[in-house]
């Protein structure tokens, strides 16, 4: 029986498999997402810190 461990892409690998693909609006809706969540983690570390 062969197995085979498949390892997580790294980033620059997964982005250049996008590309590869002509998958550039894909990313583009990824990359914009995780902008999103950045910008939210971030307000909400902002709100959640008291005001001396």
């Amino acid at each position: 029986m062969n197995t085979i461990e498949h390892a997580p892409l790294t980033q620059d690998a997964a982005i250049a498999l996008f590309l590869q693909e002509d998958n550039a609006d894909r990313l583009t809706d990824i990359l914009v997402d995780a902008l999103d969540e950045a910008f939210r983690i971030l307000k909400e570390e902002l709100v959640s810190r008291p005001l001396n």
